[in-house]
């Protein structure tokens, strides 16, 4: 091995990937990324496009870094050249993209990405937590989340005063971090203000290290100085007592001085467990907004929206059918576009039906799986308890009545990704607490009759089966 010649690192890293992703993931980008040279800090990898090329730096490039700096104790950065396969390497390609040998399920889809910082027009540059990509502009705007992106409008350009603390809160993919960044991008962008965006893991990993090294007074100094506070999926706090109670403090000096504070959740804040009382109160005081699973039309235009900042384009007939076949978030939508513009780049071929169905049937089985709906739970629960859905939704106390409907709520909010406020409008325009008390209710019984438990069981299995019809 030459002085630079980092090869050997980068043959066993894409070995370790191929073990670490699901096979279409590894041979739809891996194999073709080839080993071209090494500097003394650099490793080149050839590409075959700069679609390919934007995407292995926004999925993958962190990744890689961090494996080959594993492998060989340096500090190297990964650099792409544009170079279009030749007919051998399409072949091959083609070959292994679709023959997975082993299932999207037994293996993630994704690794960390990592971003490069950009010069933005207010010209203190890209703002190095926040994706550029996550901006109003690029929000396809519907029924689902028409009030929520108004409000999170309001906020950017009035921040501390419009709204103050700001919730987003909604199922997994549905634009929550997008719509976060957003704000915090028109922040950064447009004012001198100090915008933090964390993570709640990242923040409570932050804290635990500047415990055990007796730093806390830079961590309380970083985030109690910060004009706009982000902090992402605080689900992640349930259980977190010591960092509960540090972000609390925190929450009340910021407040105190009218900052900005943001926080975004896969529910509403009633509904978190483990999570200390003053501060559930704290994060309901400001606007709560829900954004919603979207339309088809909505998913429609997500797509077409997607498409543009791409020079390869795909027939709309398939836009369409990812369109009716992908329904529970953006992340599947985005993934299934993403999926057959990377084949036709690589392969040159037309798209048809066959290779469509087949380059995306994992993806639409996974959705299928979670695409149980409100209206076959309670027609499943009805028909099991011998009365009807209308009963279900109707406004009746009595137990033969009550407690099929409280059955059918639990095993909405398990099996749907709808918030517990939709699940009420389709209990009779009944509130989010009854659901929630309906819900609660059903556990304790569960963990107190094991009856019960199987009734439960059994229910989900002929919903699943129900689903897959």
């Amino acid at each position: 091995m030459s002085e630079w010649d980092y090869k050997i690192f980068w043959d066993e890293a894409v070995k370790q990937f191929k073990e670490e992703l699901a096979f279409s993931i590894f041979s739809m980008w891996f194999l073709p990324s080839k080993y071209e040279k090494s500097t003394e800090n650099t490793v080149y990898l050839s590409v075959p496009s700069k679609f390919f090329r934007d995407q292995m730096i926004h999925n993958y490039k962190n990744s890689i870094e961090k494996k080959l700096f594993e492998l060989s104790g340096k500090k190297i950065s990964i650099d792409f050249i544009i170079k279009p396969n030749t007919s051998e390497d399409l072949s091959k390609v083609e070959n292994e993209v679709g023959n997975d040998k082993k299932t999207d399920a037994e293996k993630p889809t994704s690794v960390e990405s990592k971003k490069k910082s950009v010069k933005t027009e207010g010209g203190r540059g890209q703002h190095p937590d926040l994706r550029p990509e996550y901006n109003f502009e690029d929000f396809v705007v519907g029924p689902n989340n028409n009030f929520g992106v108004n409000a999170a409008i309001a906020v950017s350009t009035n921040p501390g005063s419009a709204y103050n603390p700001f919730l987003i809160y909604g199922g997994v993919g549905l634009g929550k971090t997008h719509l976060m960044q957003a704000i915090g991008n028109k922040i950064w962008d447009t004012t001198k203000l100090k915008v933090i965006y964390v993570t709640a893991e990242n923040f409570t990993n932050e804290f635990v290290e500047c415990v055990q090294k007796k730093m806390m007074p830079a961590f309380k100094s970083k985030y109690r100085k910060a004009d706009v506070l982000l902090i992402d999926d605080i689900h992640f706090f349930q259980g977190k007592v010591e960092t509960q109670e540090e972000l609390f403090h925190t929450f009340n000096e910021l407040y105190e001085k009218n900052k900005q504070i943001v926080f975004t959740c896969d529910r509403p804040p009633a509904e978190l467990k483990n999570l200390s009382q003053r501060l559930k109160s704290r994060f309901e005081r400001g606007l709560n907004v829900d954004l919603q699973t979207p339309a088809y039309e909505i998913r429609y235009a997500i797509l077409l929206k997607k498409m543009e900042k791409h020079s390869t384009k795909i027939p709309n007939e398939f836009i369409d059918m990812i369109a009716k076949n992908v329904s529970s978030n953006v992340r599947d939508l985005e993934a299934a576009l993403t999926k057959l513009i990377a084949y036709t780049e690589l392969t040159k071929k037309t798209m048809d039906e066959a290779t469509a169905k087949n380059l995306l049937r994992d993806i639409f089985g996974s959705t299928r799986q979670r695409n149980v709906t409100i209206d076959l739970i309670q027609k499943t629960v009805a028909d099991y308890f011998s009365i009807s859905i209308s009963d279900i939704k109707s406004k009746k106390r009595t137990k033969s009545f009550s407690f099929p409907r409280q059955i059918a709520m639990f095993l909405c909010r398990e099996m749907t990704e709808c918030s517990t406020t939709e699940l009420g409008n389709d209990f009779g325009g009944r509130d989010h607490t009854t659901i929630l008390h309906g819900c609660n209710k059903i556990e304790e019984q569960i963990a107190a009759d094991p009856s019960l438990e199987k009734i439960i069981h059994e229910l989900r299995n002929t919903i699943k089966e129900n689903t897959n019809k």
